[in-house]
């Protein structure tokens, strides 16, 4: 049950992150006559025509630098996490149970004709 809400908040944070444009655009279009009238730049000027449009480039302008700095700060912390060294020592400490020997012979190679086996002549 805690991994299912885990992912729905998971899922849902990466969908709201990817589309911060579109929830910016989809408040202005709701509030398309109150922006034109209280928070428009250009209120005082009908002739212009904004009719908000002002407003809507700033917010877009925010969202979009907000979202390269938090890209900035994901790499930065991501960059910094990869070159984090730490040193352990394991050490194993264990006695010996028994000794096995096991005995073997020492060959000698056998003795090759020196007229098949030799080095090749430089020059």
């Amino acid at each position: 049950m805690l991994q299912r809400i885990t992912a729905y908040l998971l899922i849902f944070s990466l969908i709201t992150a990817n589309f911060s444009r579109f929830f910016v655009f989809a408040g202005f279009e709701m509030n398309r006559n109150y922006i034109a009238t209280k928070l428009c730049e250009n209120r005082n000027k009908p002739w212009m025509h904004c009719d908000g449009k002002c407003y809507f480039m700033k917010k877009i302008k925010q969202a979009e630098d907000k979202q390269a700095s938090d890209e900035r700060q994901s790499q930065k912390s991501l960059f910094q996490e990869v070159y984090v060294i730490s040193s352990t020592d394991v050490k194993f400490h264990s006695s010996l149970l028994r000794v096995i020997s096991t005995p073997y012979l020492k060959t000698v190679p056998a003795d090759r004709p020196a007229t098949i086996f030799r080095p090749p002549q430089l020059g």
